[in-house]
């Protein structure tokens, strides 16, 4: 029994305590990803994550098995490519002239640069990252790259720090999954887009449900795979912020990779990647 001195916490205060714990571990594994990855290392978190390198050629291997060809890693700076995603978002997004894009988790930028060159100068990118050690990557590589048409915002992805319908299509690669939060995520991607914006991410699913031990292991939930919807429980989520035309295709292919990411782990027989696209209604 409690003290009556010493009340307990509500149900809420709990939920949010470990929200915040979640939240700060995936924030200090990214900070030493950054971190690494600034100073040549490599990072020690058994996951996705430690896709940091300093040789072109394994980078290069890591991002073309993602999906880019090696004309967009021509594109990007130098080091925005850091090989943390799970796909290629901007396959699915059909990112047009003078479009506003949001990349949710923008990382080192990387998918960033690639859509500045798409939405060219009369459109604008904006990229969110919680990670201030992130963000001071991306800026930058955005300095290195002169892209005047891309800028960085610090903020976490649950509580996004834009206005409403202020963006066209909204973007993310591999981070969806590390949020304590996704369905108050999709809620303010909905807020965010304009009537007719769309959604094109990139992100571990869940074909099975996970072991617990699998849930709990903060290393695969950095890694993107311990926090990982089923498909059905992700397009519910999905579907009750307002969007519609919900699609969620797993990619198969995806284990390739993915068994890669935590070899001590059967990860493959519970996730893999894939695309998840949806739209905002026009009225």
């Amino acid at each position: 029994m409690a003290n009556c001195c010493s009340p307990t916490k509500s149900t809420s205060e709990n939920d949010h305590s470990v929200q915040d714990e979640h939240r700060q571990s995936v924030r200090d594994a990214y900070a030493q990803v950054a971190n690494a990855s600034s100073g040549g290392d490599k990072c020690g978190i058994e996951s996705s994550c430690c896709g940091v390198s300093d040789d072109v050629a394994i980078n290069t291997l890591i991002s073309t098995r993602l999906g880019y060809s090696e004309e967009d890693l021509a594109k990007a700076p130098a080091g925005a490519d850091m090989g943390l995603g799970c796909g290629n978002p901007r396959a699915i997004a059909s990112l047009k002239a003078g479009e506003t894009v949001v990349d949710l988790g923008a990382g080192g930028g990387f998918d960033c640069f690639l859509a500045a060159h798409e939405v060219g100068e009369s459109g604008h990118v904006i990229g969110i990252d919680m990670t201030p050690d992130m963000l001071s990557k991306a800026r930058s590589n955005a300095v290195k790259g002169k892209f005047t048409n891309v800028e960085f915002r610090l903020g976490e992805i649950e509580h996004l720090p834009l206005a409403d319908e202020s963006a066209d299509v909204i973007i993310s690669n591999c981070v969806i999954n590390l949020s304590p939060n996704k369905p108050q995520v999709f809620k303010e991607a909905f807020r965010v887009l304009k009537p007719g914006g769309r959604l094109a991410i990139s992100d571990v699913v869940a074909t099975v449900e996970l072991p617990e031990a699998m849930r709990n292991d903060a290393d695969l939930i950095a890694g993107c795979m311990g926090n990982a919807s089923l498909v059905d429980e992700l397009a519910a989520m999905i579907t009750a912020a307002g969007f519609v035309d919900v699609r969620i295709e797993p990619k198969d292919e995806s284990k390739a990779f993915i068994r890669d990411w935590a070899p001590d782990h059967n990860v493959t027989d519970y996730v893999v990647s894939a695309t998840i696209e949806g739209v905002k209604p026009a009225c």
